[in-house]
């Protein structure tokens, strides 16, 4: 919650002028600060020595009163300090009220916060009058409907989907939800999942949650459809800067199943059943002015996964870690800007159990390996055009890297603050796999020695030669729920065995290279 100075300046000037009536806080729950005097003749007033009497919340009919005194109760306890001025207790009101906000129960033009002078009411009731400035703080909210149907379209990154959700809010008072969610898209046939949440400790920012999941999805670009079944905890929490993390375990069992015909012989290797018991953890810092078109500002996300190693089990067992950094900056012309993205990951194959040195390590799945190519991610490539390919199958890598620069251009009837945007780009990447792989028994296997000097080659092989690169022009259009390009790509390096796109693309997604 934040207020406008000029309404945050007339409850000043009624508290300490003593005035009869309430003043009236008009609040804008986002994208403001806790209130700042900008206006000398109210400094003074602000260092006032004030203190809250009373805080009433109406409208909050659903919540629990424990959650509300979580945030509340502390402005009241610390505001008997003889050291509390007025503008102390309005920046917390400020804090306390944003922090409501987020919770996401509340409509954010539902909120109004009223104050007035409490010494008025003591000397109607003739009690004596305190010296320091005591306020009354009444707080309106209205509650958003605690269930709520809604279907239509979605779009993530190459797939577009419909689907049906039910939210259920606020189920026993303490900000809950419980999402139930069924989509069907362009290659995932079908997908169920159900995901309860809840704040802990009364604070928005600190969020657990439990996942359960089905689904199944086509991958033609490796001949097969993999169904998940399992679930996952989640525990997600923002600082005061705006990072985000989450850490959260998941089990899921995989079906590598519906082959095709021309399904390769590295594809019916890793066809069937696996078990991934994995811990992973997600750091966001995101700067940017408009995450699908961004004009400034920069990001930065690592996610970083630890699967069936030492008590997690499963039969799959690897550490696996990605990078992710984009920037952006506009140049001294309305409306044009230049950006830049680079993303690297690596997958290390472990031994099962606790040991790190072993005579046997499996080699990763296919399902485990990275995919690099594509609309969004190297423009001018196939899906999983780039890296390791058996037969008309990309059967993935276990290290990558990828950059692109792009400018921004407005088209000259739509101006500058458009959302269409003309496109100039360059981008390019490698994805190779663990080298030094060998056959025993007919099955692959690798000790751990294999590993660490397979893994030290391939660092070495992404380095050898030109990536495969492509460049291209095309438009941009920023839609509040995706980003939509129509690029024309021309491929200027291809790499033996890969599938370059010349010509036009289409790329739908909310996160792009």
């Amino acid at each position: 919650m934040a207020s406008s100075p000029s309404a945050l300046d007339g409850s000043v000037e009624a508290a300490t002028a003593k005035i009869d009536k309430a003043a009236t806080i008009v609040t804008e729950p986002k994208g403001h600060q806790p209130y700042q005097a900008q206006n000398p003749i109210f400094e003074d007033h602000l260092l006032a020595p004030a203190a809250v009497n009373s805080i009433e919340i109406h409208g909050a009919n659903n919540t629990r009163r424990g959650l509300l005194d979580h945030l509340f109760k502390p402005i009241v306890e610390e505001s008997t300090s003889p050291d509390t001025t007025l503008g102390d207790v309005l920046g917390r009101i400020s804090k306390a009220t944003q922090k409501l906000t987020r919770f996401g129960i509340f409509k954010e033009d539902g909120f109004g916060v009223f104050i007035s002078d409490a010494r008025q009411k003591q000397q109607e009731q003739y009690q004596s009058p305190t010296d320091r400035t005591e306020l009354d703080v009444s707080i309106r909210v209205k509650e958003q409907s605690r269930l709520v149907f809604s279907a239509g379209t979605d779009f993530g990154n190459a797939e577009g989907s419909a689907y049906t959700n039910a939210v259920l809010r606020n189920i026993f008072g303490g900000a809950e939800t419980l999402s139930v969610n069924a989509a069907t898209g362009t290659r995932t046939r079908s997908a169920y999942n159900a995901v309860f949440s809840t704040p802990l400790n009364g604070n928005p920012d600190i969020r657990l949650a439990l996942e359960g999941l089905r689904s199944s999805t086509q991958k033609p670009w490796a001949s097969h459809d993999e169904h998940l079944t399992g679930g996952n905890l989640r525990l997600a929490w923002s600082t005061d800067n705006g990072d985000n993390h989450v850490l959260g375990y998941s089990g899921v069992w995989r079906q590598l199943t519906g082959l095709t015909a021309s399904a390769s012989p590295t594809v019916r290797a890793d066809a069937g059943d696996s078990l991934k018991s994995s811990i992973t953890h997600t750091f966001t810092r995101d700067r940017r002015d408009n995450p699908t078109l961004p004009q400034t500002g920069y990001l930065l996300r690592t996610v970083s996964e630890l699967a069936g190693w030492g008590p997690l089990k499963g039969d799959v067992s690897f550490a696996k870690s990605e990078v992710e950094v984009s920037a952006a900056q506009p140049l001294p012309l309305p409306g044009v800007s230049v950006g830049a993205g680079f993303r690297a990951g690596l997958l290390y194959p472990l031994p099962t159990g606790y040991s790190l040195s072993s005579a046997s390590v499996t080699p990763s799945r296919i399902n485990d390996r990275f995919q690099l190519g594509g609309p969004t991610d190297v423009r001018g490539f196939s899906m999983g055009g780039l890296g390791p390919h058996d037969g008309v199958d990309s059967v993935g890598g276990d290290l990558f890297a990828a950059g692109s620069v792009n400018m921004l251009l407005p088209l000259p009837k739509a101006g500058p603050t458009s959302p269409l945007r003309l496109q100039l780009f360059a981008n390019g990447g490698r994805l190779v796999a663990l080298q030094g792989k060998k056959a025993a028994e007919g099955s692959l296997s690798l000790d751990s020695g294999a590993v660490a000097s397979g893994m030290k080659s391939a660092v070495a092989e992404l380095a050898n030669g030109l990536p495969s690169v492509a460049a291209g022009f095309g438009m941009v259009y920023a839609h509040p729920v995706a980003r939509f390009e129509l690029n024309f790509s021309l491929p200027l390096v291809v790499r033996r065995g890969e599938e370059a796109r010349k010509g036009l693309q289409v790329g739908v997604g909310i996160n792009f290279l």
